[in-house]
């Protein structure tokens, strides 16, 4: 198959491609290359997969049909793996501009190249955040998420909205995945863990907020990849949905207090952090935890990483490379 992968350059991005490539699939990679974090941690994770001569890449901003049409030229790929996105719930406080233009205006482009190739599965990057307020745990893909407490989580309710529509209107196949605290190996320099093992290296005191009570469904990157790619493989359109369009939770179902977060990252660091305790901040979430019953029982999906195993593997990745995209 040839697939259309979006933010081919990102954390996630770059580690479905690189599965997808071991089976032998052609990938067609876009990312802007943004400025968000150092666009030098991106090229390197693209350097990863240059080697595969069924990879090309095309530097291209996904919220523009016409530059993507144009990047695609003639070929058709059979299926898309949508994850470009401006991410970051802190971020989206700053600077919301960002957002429409990437999650929205993206989006809707993306779901319009779908539907104009007549694609076969397009799965998308949807995210925890759109649980927001909800106080019911776990979080289950039938609760409401009407309740955003970032605009992040927002923006990515409003693409599963659109998704929702482009399926019931044009019968598109379509799969949002919401994804838990992805963490790992070729990370991303705004999460906790990186941020945590970063100042530790240089001696330099972390801040704790909400005084540490705080919980995550924290979830490693192999297992979000094999989440991704089952949904890949097992469109909507083939589970006999009046719509076909599915939401999947991908958690590792078990919530990690932060305390044990810093504790197993200053074990793979070597050194104990110094810590300030500061209140939540806005947009945050004091918990989350994902019910992932549907995706495994429908993508036979099955987290197979603990936190303190995974932060390890992220700690050997770190600790020779971290000075590069300081």
């Amino acid at each position: 198959m040839t697939i259309l992968l979006t933010g081919v350059a990102g954390f996630i991005g770059a580690h479905v491609a690189e599965a997808l490539l071991a089976r032998g699939e052609d990938v067609i990679g876009f990312d802007n290359l943004n400025a968000y974090y150092t666009p030098k941690l991106k090229r390197d994770r693209l350097d990863r997969l240059s080697g595969h001569k069924r990879f090309e890449f095309h530097e291209v901003d996904v919220s523009s049909l016409e530059t993507m049409r144009a990047a695609l030229g003639d070929r058709r790929p059979n299926r898309i793996v949508h994850l470009a996105a401006q991410a970051g719930v802190r971020y989206s406080i700053e600077n919301p501009s960002a957002y429409v233009e990437a999650n929205l205006h993206g989006h809707f482009a993306m779901l319009e190249l779908a539907r104009q190739l007549e694609v076969e599965n397009t799965v998308y990057a949807s995210s925890s955040s759109i649980y927001g307020g909800n106080t019911k745990i776990p979080f289950s893909e039938t609760d409401q998420t009407d309740d955003p407490v970032s605009f992040y989580g927002a923006t990515k309710k409003a693409d599963e909205l659109m998704a929702q529509s482009y399926a019931r209107l044009h019968g598109l196949s379509l799969t949002g995945l919401r994804f838990f605290t992805v963490y790992g190996p070729w990370g991303r320099p705004d999460m906790a863990y990186w941020i945590f093992a970063e100042k530790i290296l240089k001696g330099e005191p972390i801040q704790v907020f909400n005084h540490g009570k705080m919980s995550r469904d924290f979830t490693y990157i192999d297992d979000i990849v094999a989440g991704t790619v089952a949904a890949l493989d097992r469109p909507a359109s083939g589970m006999g949905l009046a719509v076909p369009h599915r939401i999947y939770n991908l958690g590792n179902d078990r919530p990690e207090q932060l305390m044990d977060l810093i504790r197993y990252t200053e074990q793979g660091i070597g050194r104990e952090a110094e810590k300030i305790y500061k209140p939540m901040q806005p947009g945050d979430l004091e918990k989350t935890w994902a019910d992932i019953d549907r995706a495994r029982a429908e993508l036979d999906f099955a987290p197979k990483i603990g936190l303190k195993e995974g932060l390890e593997q992220f700690a050997d990745w770190f600790r020779p490379r971290w000075e590069q995209y300081c």
